[in-house]
């Protein structure tokens, strides 16, 4: 076994059907008062009851999320934070929202206490990205960290079919780059290998079935085990390309790494052989496991060409040149053409194969 290091998160996850009632304890146990809740006017008019568990507790609400968490949403929030003088944030739904917490928890030293209506994990890991100047940028800071995550399952029932599949597989990708990590760990490794079984065994399941609160849940814990897995390694060419593309393009984040998926598993295949083992036999596929990706994203109707988000074709070029200007560490050295082969491929919606190989 070779050398390793683990340090784990202090995040206090509460996780169960109904478990958002706990909000208000949570929130005394901390000494909490006055609160910011994040989340969108869709969210707030979905789940009602949010304002009665923060009576007492509400001192204002922001619904002006965006994705990617630009500069300039985080800047407008934060004058709002000051002007209620909260002592805390609370973040509901996906990744727009909770990013933004992260983002206000980090320039304010605040708590932020977040309940997750999507899979994209995000409430798990002490990464921000934010956009500013067309560029989407990434750090880690053990202070984004929410200090309590809530999941319940009912929260994810209202998203829909589409969504609820790209925000799934968005979690799988995080399982996988946790796999094959250059800075990986035992405990990372079977938590991102158990997060691929719950993923794939809880999709389709949502797909066909979206209120059954049985698929919604394991969809969600295979999400927690995805984001607590990624917290603790570095990020690789997957999510690289999923910012380069975010960032510069204006892309979906879930979509955009539903379709690159398959082929940035075909990438580093050649040199991650065990990883990609791990996440076949989690699968339970018989073929290998960007071809068994790539089915996946067929059964569930998933996004499988950066085309139908909106990619123009004469991006690709420029899209590889951005990845390889700051690239993450990746168990396959970055090369143009190569790149340039799986973004063209991703494009296409072809099914993936290993460039230059």
């Amino acid at each position: 076994m070779r050398p390793f290091s683990y340090s784990a998160l202090p995040v206090r996850t509460v996780f169960g059907t109904g478990s958002r009632e706990r909000l208000p304890e949570e929130l005394r146990s901390l000494g909490l008062r006055r609160v910011l809740l994040i989340a969108s006017a869709r969210q707030l008019e979905a789940q009602p009851d949010l304002s009665e568990l923060l009576a007492g507790h509400l001192a204002g609400s922001y619904t002006a999320a965006a994705m990617h968490t630009p500069l300039e949403v985080t800047e407008d929030a934060h004058r709002q934070l000051q002007a209620l003088e909260a002592d805390a944030l609370v973040a509901i739904g996906g990744g727009s929202a909770i990013g933004l917490g992260k983002a206000l928890a980090l320039r304010s030293d605040l708590p932020l206490l977040a309940l997750p209506t999507t899979y994209s994990g995000s409430e798990m890991t002490p990464i921000l990205g934010e956009r500013a100047g067309g560029v989407k940028t990434t750090r880690r800071d053990p202070r984004a960290l929410p200090r309590v995550v809530l999941y319940d399952p009912q929260l994810t029932v209202s998203l829909p079919v589409a969504l609820s599949v790209a925000s799934g597989i968005n979690a799988l990708a995080h399982a996988v780059e946790a796999l094959y990590a250059f800075d990986g760990n035992p405990v990372t490794s079977l938590l991102a290998e158990e997060a691929v079984r719950a993923l794939g065994r809880g999709l389709p399941q949502v797909a066909s079935a979206p209120g059954d609160l049985t698929a919604r849940e394991a969809a969600l814990y295979g999400a927690w085990l995805a984001g607590t897995a990624l917290a603790s390694v570095s990020m690789a060419l997957q999510h690289k390309l999923a910012h380069v593309l975010g960032g510069s393009f204006d892309l979906p984040h879930a979509e955009t790494h539903a379709a690159l998926l398959p082929h940035t598993a075909a990438y580093n295949a050649p040199e991650a052989p065990e990883a990609m083992q791990r996440v076949a036999a989690a699968l339970g596929a018989l073929e290998e496991a960007p071809q068994a990706l790539f089915a996946l994203n067929v059964r569930l109707n998933a996004p499988r060409s950066l085309r139908e988000l909106g990619m123009p074709r004469d991006g690709i070029g420029r899209a590889a040149d951005l990845a390889l200007q700051t690239p993450y560490p990746n168990p396959r050295p970055l090369e143009r053409e190569a790149l340039l082969e799986l973004l063209e491929r991703a494009w296409a919606g072809d099914p993936p194969r290993s460039p230059g190989k």
